[in-house]
């Protein structure tokens, strides 16, 4: 389990710079499974069918409302790829890996 499970999202109003390069990599380094795919970092799960891929999809979204951070969320059928970044500076927080974290925490990764 990565340190980032026990931090909780802070929110984030704008007007900070997106993390750099290198603070995104020493981030990433701590997940497993996750890419970086230009302003967000991506991963996609796969499920045994539709059913199990909602009931996913529904934890996360409490625990999305619970950080107060949202991902982006693509559902096709029994796989689901969550983007996760800070729309309000226009690319990544440190948000982005503690809710990346929580949500392989939640799939028992």
């Amino acid at each position: 389990m990565s340190e980032l499970t026990l931090r909780r999202c802070v929110p984030c109003e704008g007007g900070v710079p997106p993390l750099g390069r290198t603070e995104t990599e020493r981030l990433l380094a701590q997940l497993s499974g996750w890419s970086l795919s230009g302003k967000w970092i991506s991963k996609e799960f796969q499920f045994k069918n539709f059913i199990e891929a909602m009931t996913f999809v529904n934890r996360v979204a409490e625990l999305a409302e619970q950080e107060g951070h949202h991902p982006d969320i693509h559902i096709h059928y029994s796989r689901v790829r969550f983007d996760i970044w800070t729309h309000t500076i226009g690319g990544l927080s440190e948000n982005d890996f503690i809710l990346a974290a929580k949500v392989d925490m939640l799939r028992g990764l």
